[in-house]
């Protein structure tokens, strides 16, 4: 017996599967597994069957064909392609989370060995025709991953796969610039991370630590700070990424969150916000997080970034100044804003 992929259109009405394999099994073709991929054009049906030696590709897509299968496309594999799709795209997951780097390899595999190439430059437009998928790629700036095969035609749902592979390794490679440690002016020691919903607690401690005027900078009005509620949306949004700083606490094996800063949008624009816990102002915190925050902009898809504050905010117009050329500065009332084009942003050191 040997190990086949077949793929075939079949009208999306009730019978006409059993039709498919029912012509199958008259010629002792044997369905170890199945996908069914919706499409405009119908159900495509992706089969791996064992079928006897004797049986030559003709007569196998002859069978389709009169199983009322349209298009069929038929491949030899081999005992890998016995692995459960879902249990593959999970495996290659976890390698992405550990790995980002690994990304084409990744594709290449749940795409059937497409060939991934870096295309860079021009509009980042997404989407898949025939045997070409266009993915927007997490390591540069408005460039695209060209995913191509020569058969079969891409469904949309190996797009989906595909899109949410590019995603775990935009995740995972957020995580990764986003975490270090810095070493300010006096020895102290603080770590950058990426926040998550276990520091709400902790983030909201931190703001019954800062004083009035350190929270109206920051929300642009007068608060004691956000909701719970509202401060686990901060902390977790469906697009950017929030950043929190921590340090040692003396005495004891714990640490302390003395800074957040937030990248959130929508679109291709995103805002950033950063509050400092008064103790720790004046001390490099505000500006090394807020660099390495503005890092993180491509990779999560936005073309540009701006920045809000007070114009008697002078702590952060002087973190505005520092950071990379060319800021457009707009003024409204007392509101000063600063766009930065995602271009010119530089990795952080």
């Amino acid at each position: 017996m040997a190990l086949w992929r077949v793929r075939a259109t079949v009208d999306d009405r009730p019978g006409f599967l059993a039709v498919l394999t029912a012509s199958l099994a008259l010629r002792s073709v044997n369905i170890l597994a199945v996908q069914v991929h919706t499409t405009e054009a119908g159900a495509v049906d992706d089969f791996l069957v064992d079928a006897p030696d004797a049986l030559s590709e003709d007569e196998l897509v002859a069978a389709i064909e009169r199983g009322r299968g349209r298009d069929a496309w038929v491949s030899r594999t081999d005992v890998y392609g016995l692995i459960d799709p879902p249990t593959q795209a999970l495996s290659l997951a976890a390698r992405l989370a550990a790995d980002p780097d690994g990304l084409h390899g990744a594709l290449s595999g749940l795409l059937g060995g497409s060939l991934v190439r870096r295309e860079q430059g021009g509009a980042t437009v997404t989407g898949h025709a025939d045997t070409t998928m266009r993915l927007a790629d997490p390591f540069t700036d408005n460039g695209v991953l060209v995913v191509t095969r020569l058969a079969p035609a891409f469904t949309p749902a190996e797009f989906a796969r595909a899109q949410a592979l590019v995603e775990v390794a935009r995740a995972a490679l957020t995580r990764r610039l986003a975490s270090a440690v810095a070493l300010l002016p006096d020895g102290t020691e603080v770590a950058f991370r990426p926040a998550g919903s276990a520091d709400v607690s902790a983030v909201d401690d931190m703001h019954t630590r800062c004083g009035d005027r350190s929270l109206f900078m920051r929300y642009l009005a007068g608060t004691r700070g956000p909701s719970r509620g509202r401060l686990s949306r901060l902390l977790t949004p469906a697009r950017g990424c929030t950043l929190v700083a921590e340090t040692t606490v003396a005495g004891t094996a714990g640490s302390r969150v003395v800074a957040v800063a937030n990248l959130i949008g929508e679109g291709e624009t995103a805002e950033v916000a950063l509050l400092v816990e008064d103790g720790w102002q004046r001390r490099g915190i505000g500006t090394a997080l807020l660099r390495r925050l503005l890092t993180l902009a491509g990779p999560a898809g936005f073309r540009s970034v701006t920045l809000h504050t007070h114009c008697d905010n002078d702590a952060m117009l002087r973190t505005m100044k520092r950071l990379p050329q060319p800021a457009r500065t707009d003024r409204d009332g007392t509101l000063i804003s600063a766009t930065i084009a995602v271009s010119e942003l530089r990795a952080p050191v």
